[in-house]
């Protein structure tokens, strides 16, 4: 054995001076006086250590959610965009089918020739109303001389007025 240690009696206490549990009691007499213990002061901490983890835990969280989350409102702006798009063609769509469906109406065929292009079946006369007040009708003789002549003539009439020049707009190359 350890000659340091001292032996000790049985049930646990040892027998040296002042290691007695007897020893660490207060003296019958003095019960009523108060017990003074050391106690290591420790500063206050404002944040505590889990709760410095749990808020770094969170904060890394966040983070990583933060990303796909905006991805993810992106992509459901873009559907919903994407989504509007189509309706809108598909009324589009819609649109065109029922004029097609008018088009193989000969009826509606017939009144379209006669007011877009004018042309009447042989053996029915066209008659043209004028409105005087329509901006588009002056009712003047230039009107019906320009509208008469088709593009090509209008062109060889421009050619034709920019060769006639006048002696006056003209110099002479050695003056």
């Amino acid at each position: 054995m350890n000659a340091s240690r001292r032996p000790s009696r049985p049930g646990g206490r040892s027998t040296g001076p002042g290691r007695t549990r007897a020893a660490r009691r207060p003296a019958p007499g003095t019960a009523g006086r108060a017990e003074v213990k050391r106690v290591r002061y420790r500063p206050a901490r404002k944040v505590s250590r889990r709760a410095a983890v749990l808020a770094l835990v969170l904060s890394a969280l966040a983070l990583a959610y933060a990303y796909p989350l905006r991805t993810y409102v992106e992509q459901r702006i873009e559907i919903n965009r994407l989504e509007a798009e189509q309706s809108a063609q598909q009324d589009r769509i819609d649109d065109l089918e029922a004029e097609r469906l008018k088009w193989d109406d000969p009826e509606y065929v017939e009144a379209q020739i006669r007011s877009s292009l004018l042309l009447v079946p042989p053996g029915e006369d066209l008659v043209i109303v004028i409105d005087e007040d329509d901006p588009k009708h002056t009712g003047g003789e230039d009107d019906e001389s320009g509208a008469d002549k088709p593009w090509y003539e209008s062109l060889t009439d421009t050619f034709e007025d920019a060769d006639q020049l006048d002696p006056d707009e003209t110099e002479e190359p050695g003056e």
